[in-house]
């Protein structure tokens, strides 16, 4: 029996690197290289107190008690 054939098409879903749970689907081409982009997260972009949005388009949220709790 023969092998089923690859789709032309892969569906990517990029997710936050503040790990907001927010996430975005595409559709692109097999062939093209592999998709990276910033885009803007509006969960991870919200200014809380004890912590600091790192870059405008970044995304990220970090906490400075929790990076140096991180470190050994």
């Amino acid at each position: 029996m023969a092998r089923k054939t690859k789709s032309r098409t892969i569906a990517v879903r990029l997710i936050s690197m503040a790990m907001t749970g927010y996430y975005k689907t595409f559709v692109r081409p097999r062939a093209h290289r592999p998709l990276s982009m910033l885009k803007y997260d509006p969960v991870g972009m919200t200014d809380l107190r004890g912590m600091r949005t790192s870059g405008s388009m970044s995304g990220t949220l970090t906490d400075r008690s929790q990076e140096e709790s991180l470190v050994p």
